[in-house]
């Protein structure tokens, strides 16, 4: 193995040099580039964890927040697939291409809801189910070993959001045994704690509630990079409600974007009995970029406040919109985002705000482009 490391030249991504079969790798935003010959994609990503823990002066230690903010880069969310009450239910299942088509086509993370409530059980230690232990560790190892960064979650806890004193010994329970299962995973796996808190999880709950859990996954995993974000759905204009630890810097703080809701959700029937009406075009005028610039330097402003990173963890536009509409709408997000310099992950890959067709097996080009394009 020969492997040097530059300065100031990441770009962010991973990539098969010309020269001996090497691969480069690298932080962006300005990061470090690490160029690695004679190792195979896996082991060079794991070559970029292992540098990115020395300091200039030599001094060993985990990745900042920040760097690790700069190492999700850009991704995409592989949703209702073990979202699902069961995977499949959604007319979706994970399979090993996904992750290498993601990786090829220019993307360096990948973020898997999963809904473990639905295969833990209900009494002390709320076991969870071991075929799903299984299926979420082959994901998590799939993904990595195509060289994305990966974000594993809790979502769709539907009784948690219902009934927060109930299910808090659940959810804590359950944080008990993910964090155990996945502490000898690479830094490159980043756990969520919850995905939109929202309905009885109220901001103040949830404040409270987050710092347990947080204390149940650094009981195993001290460093490992842990993604929060506020009430209300990950409501942006939320963030300033959001209470964290300080002494805890191993965080990166997530929120989620589907502004205006009327254009981005037209004819989602699961939204309720009255969705938005099909017809909302995003045409990119100057009062509706005005809009999303607003929402993104208000965020901003909140993270330098606070210190934190930002994670854009959601954001997407139905497939009932127009596919112009969609694209452009789909660009002016991503590239706010950039600006500021927040990682995202699209909402979705494959089902109906998918940028990818399942059944092409082919990419949306107008929405790939929006994403990774030029």
């Amino acid at each position: 193995m020969i492997a040097s490391v530059n300065a100031g030249m990441g770009t962010g991504t991973n990539r098969q040099t010309g020269a001996a079969g090497g691969w480069d790798a690298g932080l962006g935003g300005g990061g470090w580039r690490v160029r690695v010959r004679g190792l195979g994609r896996a082991a060079a990503a794991m070559v970029v964890v292992m540098v990115g823990m020395l300091e200039l002066g030599g001094r060993a230690v985990g990745l900042d927040a920040a760097a690790a903010n700069r190492m999700l880069g850009r991704g995409i969310n592989l949703g209702n697939a073990l979202e699902a009450p069961e995977e499949g239910a959604w007319g979706m299942r994970l399979e090993a291409g996904y992750f290498t088509a993601i990786k090829a086509a220019g993307f360096q993370s990948v973020r898997i809801p999963m809904r473990w409530s639905a295969h833990a059980g209900r009494e002390a230690p709320y076991a969870v189910e071991g075929g799903f232990r299984e299926r979420a560790a082959w994901a998590v190892d799939a993904a990595t070993a195509a060289g994305l960064v990966v974000v594993l979650n809790l979502h769709h806890y539907e009784e948690l959001y219902a009934d927060p004193g109930m299910e808090r010994a659940r959810f804590l329970g359950i944080w008990r045994q993910v964090a155990g299962q996945f502490r000898d995973r690479p830094e490159t796996v980043y756990f969520e704690l919850l995905n939109e808190p929202h309905g009885k999880l109220t901001e103040e709950i949830w404040n409270g509630l987050l710092v347990e859990a947080l204390g149940v996954v650094r009981a195993s995993n001290p460093e490992r990079m842990v993604i929060v974000g506020p009430g209300r759905w990950n409501n942006p204009a939320q963030l300033p409600s959001l209470v964290l630890p300080g002494g805890d810097r191993s965080l990166i703080v997530t929120f989620h974007y589907y502004s205006p809701f009327e254009f981005t959700h037209q004819g989602a029937s699961w939204v309720g009995a009255n969705p938005p009406p099909l017809g909302r075009r995003w045409t990119g005028s100057a009062e509706e970029r005005a809009a999303v610039g607003k929402d993104f330097a208000a965020a901003a402003a909140w993270a330098k406040a606070a210190g934190r990173p930002l994670y854009v963890g959601e954001f997407g536009a139905y497939e009932k919109a127009d596919m112009g509409s969609r694209a452009l709408w789909t660009r002016v997000v991503r590239e706010e985002a950039e600006k500021h310099g927040m990682s995202w992950a699209y909402w979705e890959f494959g089902s109906g705000f998918g940028a990818y067709d399942r059944g092409a097996g082919a990419w949306r080009e107008p929405l790939l482009d929006a994403l990774v394009g030029k």
